[in-house]
């Protein structure tokens, strides 16, 4: 399964995600940012390879259908509610992602 992580910038969340379920069983991962001038912009390429799609709050929900609408092809999008207060890779981050993430995911085995 194809699992696309998104946040503003793709500078902290969703490269945090990425990393921390990179070796998750049954997955392949990626993140992208919102903002034209994320560190990985997204585009329709990576929105057409994603089968389930994370954002880290609302607005990145109601900005990903206003300019990726089109190219969203009844992929699942799940909102983790978690706000832009985190360093990269910082242990409270990691433990809120586990958490919010893993049920989402295919079950090992």
């Amino acid at each position: 399964m194809n699992v696309l992580f998104l946040c503003s910038q793709n500078r902290l969340r969703s490269p945090t995600a990425e990393q921390i379920f990179a070796d998750h069983p049954g997955i392949v991962c990626s993140s992208a940012g919102l903002n034209h001038d994320a560190e990985n912009p997204l585009t329709p390429e990576l929105m057409e390879w994603a089968e389930l799609i994370f954002v880290m709050e609302q607005a990145h929900r109601h900005k990903l259908s206003s300019r990726f609408g089109s190219t969203l092809h009844g992929q699942r999008v799940v909102c983790l509610d978690i706000p832009d207060e985190y360093p990269f890779m910082a242990p409270a981050l990691v433990e809120l992602l586990r958490r919010k993430v893993t049920p989402h995911l295919p079950v090992a085995g």
